[in-house]
């Protein structure tokens, strides 16, 4: 009986993979990489697997059944399939773009009346905004890509025109395009100096000339173009430059690749992307809803699932925090609306908060951001230099307003809470300080899978406070930091914010799309308006070091972005009920209840289940998702067993239920797979 006891538990591994440091990757140092695209050999794995070199998704173009070993091989051996982003690659940037100016040529050859307004490339295709009075239908985009088509097979030549502002205002009044002639009014706003140019399509008094305001870059010819490549994709609105109160707007999307085979891989990643939408997992999970009706857009009510899982976050991050030195806080959801005017945040922030509340004959706000309270907290007392540094993170709630249109399920609120920490540090700490959040960050991100990084280091921009030395030693520290972690890095020259430079990290999900995660980022405003300061060993009084950092930004995009890399399928720590038991008649039930009662006396998330058919059951758990079903029959309760299912290992036979919760625990406190 042990023997075969033994030879159970090593089936039954509930552990799976455990957490594995990050693998960092530059687009800077590895030209050409993008998202790899091969045919997975075992459909069990799903369309999606896993990930492979960086920068690189493994997407399976079709999930394959194969008779033969042999089949196998070959589908493991096929040729991977490169899906690269317009910023990894100025080919696609190139054809995305053009692919825009063909679109509004033929929207335009087909509706005369049709005004355009922009059309840029994006990460893996292109838009066009139009004003047309009747809306686009399905059939519009059939004979409109056969326009693109045309066009594209005519070779048309591309290429630039630079000319005076007092021309280019000419031929586009000419041309009755009111929407151009404000973008040319905003280029002019920003910089009166700034060149126009103007990218024709065709030649001069050719029928099938057409030209646009714009900056390029553009393919030589429309033939560049492989039309097998091409796809129009959907129609939505859009108001005109964002702002609600003008102009609605028909937003036409399509896609452009260099051959057909990375359209098709495209358009399965894109099937895959839908079917693991947070919005509809999340209903079919019961974990959250969005009580527009009720209460209103923008605010996120956990149900109980939902909670459970966002709760083992929280958990997670607490321990983990605590863990690496910070102390845990807690500060108010509202203040004076003072603070917010020593902090700057209603001068330069005041658009995305919410209006004042009266309280007696003073005036509140509701915080947008929670950094103003955690200086409050600094100065509430004096500070030695033998005391820094101070490391305080907080889960804290915020509201910021956000535009109806813009909402979008987890993703865009007006409530959510920040995983933030601010730490007050020494000018010669800083380098440690931001080498212990890179390695916080790698410890936090990896636990739910997210092992590739992409790293963006943001500088001095053209305006900023602070002295040209504090400047060049925060970043020297940002840069040395990175250099000890052995992590590449893009720099984005110029880009950081006016008050220091910062860290951002990038992450990538299961099926290969790039999340904006983590940001680290040093402030030497806030400092120098709250007259923060220190005693040094000197007894001098200089202002500390402020790093602001969050590492999932917000707790409700972070569950967005696992609820869709997981495709609901949590892994067992994290899943809001670990497993279930199935009774098959109901003279089971009393040694079922006996299970039950072990596995919470283990602290576990195990259910019971019965009255209705085995399949229907196992059916129903599978539904939900839940990782493990245990399934309880006469044989069981004479063996003192319980029948093992796992979602993602299948059938594991018998063993006791000690046995069980042992492994599940162990599974748990290691945060693995499964």
């Amino acid at each position: 009986m042990a023997s075969v006891r033994r030879a159970v538990m090593s089936r039954l591994d509930f552990r799976g993979t455990g957490a594995v440091g990050g693998t960092l990757s530059s687009a800077s140092t590895r030209p050409g990489l993008g998202l790899a695209c091969a045919v997975c050999p075992l459909a069990h794995r799903g369309v999606y697997h896993g990930l492979a070199t960086p920068r690189r998704l493994v997407h399976a173009c079709a999930a394959v059944s194969s008779s033969t070993d042999q089949q196998q091989q070959q589908d493991a051996e096929k040729v991977q399939l490169v899906l690269r982003t317009s910023d990894e690659s100025e080919d696609l940037l190139k054809i995305r773009h053009s692919s825009s100016h063909i679109l509004a040529q033929a929207v335009q050859n087909l509706f005369p009346n049709a005004q355009v307004t922009i059309g840029p490339w994006t990460d893996m295709g292109f838009y066009y905004d139009f004003d047309l009075e009747e809306p686009f239908t399905d059939a519009d985009l059939k004979k409109i890509r056969k326009e693109m088509i045309r066009i594209i097979k005519k070779r048309l030549p591309m290429w630039e025109e630079e000319v005076s502002v007092e021309e280019a205002r000419g031929r586009i009044e000419e041309n009755s395009e009111p929407y151009k002639l404000e973008i040319l009014d905003s280029i002019l706003e920003r910089d009166p100096s700034a060149s126009i140019t103007i990218w024709h399509t065709g030649e001069r008094g050719d029928k099938d000339h057409w030209w646009d305001l714009c900056g390029g870059p553009h393919v030589e010819n429309t033939g560049k173009i492989n039309p097998k490549g091409l796809a129009l994709e959907n129609v939505s609105g859009a108001y005109w430059r964002g702002d609600e109160n003008r102009q609605m707007l028909q937003r036409v999307y399509g896609t452009a690749w260099e051959t057909s085979e990375e359209l098709q891989a495209y358009k399965k990643m894109k099937q895959e992307a839908k079917k693991r939408d947070h919005r509809k997992l999340g209903a079919q999970l019961n974990l959250f809803s969005i009580q527009q009706e009720g209460a209103g857009g923008g605010l996120v009510f956990w149900h109980p699932k939902g909670a459970m899982v966002r709760n083992q976050i929280e958990e997670h991050w607490r321990g983990v925090h605590l863990a690496s030195g910070y102390d845990l806080v807690y500060t108010p959801h509202i203040a004076n609306i003072d603070l917010w005017k020593t902090s700057g945040h209603l001068d330069f922030y005041g658009e995305n908060m919410f209006q004042g509340i009266k309280i007696d004959e003073d005036e509140y706000q509701l915080r947008p951001m929670n950094c103003p309270f955690h200086v409050m907290m600094y100065k509430n007392q004096p500070h030695s230099y033998r005391e820094l540094p101070l490391r305080w993170a907080e889960l804290g709630t915020v509201y910021r307003y956000e535009r109806s249109g813009a909402l979008h399920g987890l993703f865009r609120v007006r409530g959510f809470t920040q995983d933030d920490a601010h730490i007050f540090c020494l000018p010669s700490q800083v380098t440690d300080e931001i080498e212990g959040v890179l390695n916080l960050t790698e410890n936090l991100l990896s636990a739910y899978g997210f092992t590739e990084y992409e790293i963006n280091l943001s500088t001095r921009p053209e305006k900023y406070v602070g002295s040209d030395e504090i400047w060049e030693m925060s970043e020297s520290a940002l840069k040395e930091a990175l250099s000890r972690k052995g992590w590449d890095y893009i720099v984005d020259d110029g880009g950081g914010a006016f008050y220091g430079p910062k860290i951002d990290v990038k992450i990538k999900d299961a099926i290969g799309r790039k999340w904006q995660c983590s940001t680290i980022q040093v402030d030497f405003n806030l400092p120098e308006r709250f007259d923060m300061e220190y005693v040094d060993e000197e007894n001098n009084r200089p202002r500390p070091i402020m790093i602001h950092r969050a590492i999932f930004g917000s707790v409700e995009r972070f569950m967005g972005v696992i609820i869709e890399s997981y495709a609901g399928l949590f892994p067992l720590w994290l899943a809001p009920t670990q497993a279930r038991i199935v009774c098959v008649n109901d003279s089971v039930n009393e040694y079922a209840k006996e299970c039950l009662d072990l596995f919470k006396s283990y602290g576990l998330r195990v259910d019971m289940a019965g009255g209705e058919s085995l399949g229907k059951l196992v059916r129903n758990a599978e539904v939900q998702k839940i990782p493990l079903v245990f399934v309880v029959g006469n044989n069981e309760v004479e063996t003192r067993t319980l029948s093992v299912r796992s979602r993602h290992q299948g059938d594991l036979g018998a063993m006791g239920a000690e046995d069980i919760a042992r492994a599940m625990n162990q599974a748990v406190v290691e945060k693995s797979k499964y």
